[in-house]
C-alpha cells in the first residue's frame, strides 16, 4: 500500500518521448520510418467532407417528389454554385417556368425521389497533421497516421488552453516566485515560448497575444481571469481547441502559486532552446494533462539530470491537490503504515511532508497529493 497516491505530473529531463500523430479519419501518410521530422512537417493529410445542406426542391417547383429526378438541371456528381440553377419545371402548356436555385457552392450529392429533397455537399475541408516535436518517426500507422519518437525534458502542467505550438524558449521572470504581469512581456518575445514564475494575468495573455507571443508557461491562473480571457464559461470541457492566438500552460494551479523551484530551474537550464507546448487538458476520465517538450541530443549530459523515480518513497516530491495546502510542492518526510483518525473524524492513511518554505512537517491524508515524477 506504499504506492496509495494520485499519480502525479511528470517533471523530468532526459526522457524518451513518443507521440502518437493520427489523423481524425483515413487518409495519407506522407513519411516514412526513419525519417527525421520537425514540428511544422506535416505527417500526414486528408479531407474532411464538406457541409451538407438539403434544398426542397419539390416545394420549390410545386410538383410531386417523384417528378423531382426529371427536372434536375444539375446531376449527382456535377459542380454547382451558390444561386446556380438546380431543376427547373414547366407548368401550363409550357408557358410557365419555375426553379429551384443552389443555396451554396458544392456538388449534387443526392436526389431523393421519395422527399423530393436535394442533397448539396460543400468542398472537401483539408486537414493536415503536423509532427508537432523535433524527432524521428519511428512506426507508420497505415493511412492513419504515425509515432514521432523524441528524447528531451518533459514538463506536465495542471491546466492548459490552446493548441500545439512551438517557439524558442525565453524565462520574463528572473524568479519562480515573480508574477508575469504585462511590463514583464516585450516585443522580443514574439514568436517565442515564455516562462513566467507566480501567476500570470488575463491583462498579460492579452499582451502576449497582441505582440505574437506563442506560448505562455507560468505556475497559477486565477479562475476569476478564465471566464475574461476566453470571453465564456469553460465548464468540464476538453481545452485546447481555442484559437485565442497563444497558447497557456499552468504548472501548479489556480491562484497565486508559485511555480515549483525544480519546475523553473529546468526550465531555465534550456533557455533558447526550441520548446513544443500543448494546452489540451481533459481533467475526467481519459486524463489529458497540458505539456512543454524540449527535444534534446542524448548525449548532452550537461542538461540530463539522471533521476529515476520510485514511487511514493521518503524524499519523493508531492503537490497537494486539496486544501487546506492546495499547490503546495514538498517533500515526502515519513509514511506512516497505520491509518489515523483526520480533523473530519474519518479514518486514512497519511503522509508527513515538508512543504517548501514551512519550518516543520504537516500531515496529508495520502488521497490529496499526487506524486511529481522524476
Amino acid at each position: 500500500m506504499a504506492h496509495a497516491y494520485t499519480p502525479g505530473l511528470k517533471v523530468t529531463t532526459g526522457m524518451t518521448l513518443r507521440k502518437r500523430r493520427i489523423l481524425p479519419l483515413k487518409g495519407e501518410v506522407v513519411v516514412r520510418v526513419g525519417q527525421d521530422v520537425a514540428p511544422d512537417d506535416v505527417v500526414a493529410r486528408t479531407s474532411l467532407p464538406g457541409d451538407a445542406t438539403l434544398v426542397n426542391v419539390a416545394g420549390l417547383l410545386g410538383v410531386s417528389a417523384d417528378e423531382v429526378p426529371d427536372a434536375m438541371v444539375k446531376k449527382v456528381g456535377e459542380h454547382v454554385e451558390k444561386d446556380e440553377i438546380l431543376a427547373e419545371a414547366k407548368s401550363f402548356f409550357g408557358l410557365f417556368k419555375s426553379n429551384a436555385k443552389s443555396t451554396m457552392t458544392g456538388t449534387v450529392e443526392d436526389v431523393n425521389k421519395v422527399t423530393g429533397q436535394v442533397l448539396l455537399r460543400g468542398a472537401p475541408v483539408p486537414v493536415e497533421v503536423k509532427a508537432y516535436v523535433r524527432g524521428k518517426v519511428v512506426e507508420i500507422v497505415p493511412e492513419e497516421g504515425c509515432v514521432v519518437e523524441t528524447y528531451g525534458t518533459f514538463v506536465q502542467g495542471i491546466f492548459g488552453i490552446g493548441g500545439e505550438t512551438h517557439g524558442p524558449l525565453v524565462m520574463a521572470c528572473e524568479s519562480p516566485d515573480q508574477h508575469l504581469t504585462p511590463e514583464r512581456i516585450k516585443d522580443e518575445h514574439a514568436g517565442a515560448i515564455i516562462v513566467g514564475g507566480n501567476l500570470v494575468t488575463a491583462e498579460a495573455l492579452k499582451k502576449a497575444i497582441k505582440i505574437g507571443v506563442k506560448g505562455v508557461v507560468a505556475g497559477g491562473f486565477h479562475d476569476k481571469d478564465l471566464k475574461d480571457f476566453l470571453g465564456y464559461d469553460l465548464g468540464v470541457a476538453i481545452t485546447g481547441h481555442e484559437t485565442l492566438g497563444v497558447t497557456l500552460v499552468v504548472t501548479e494551479g489556480f491562484g497565486q502559486v508559485d511555480m515549483a523551484k525544480k519546475t523553473y530551474d529546468i526550465l531555465a537550464a534550456h533557455e533558447g532552446r526550441e520548446a513544443c507546448v500543448n494546452g489540451a487538458t481533459q481533467i475526467r476520465a481519459g486524463v489529458i494533462r497540458p505539456e512543454v517538450v524540449i527535444p534534446m541530443d542524448p548525449g548532452d549530459e550537461a542538461l540530463v539530470a539522471h533521476e529515476v523515480s520510485h514511487g511514493l518513497d521518503l524524499g519523493a516530491m508531492i503537490r497537494v491537490i486539496r486544501v487546506p495546502y492546495f499547490g503546495r510542492i514538498g517533500k515526502v518526510t515519513s509514511l506512516p503504515a497505520e491509518p489515523v483518525v483526520l480533523d473530519s473524524e474519518s479514518k486514512a492513511r497519511i503522509l508527513e511532508v515538508h512543504l517548501d518554505g514551512d519550518p516543520a512537517p504537516v500531515q496529508v491524508p495520502r488521497a490529496n497529493v499526487e506524486l511529481i515524477e522524476s
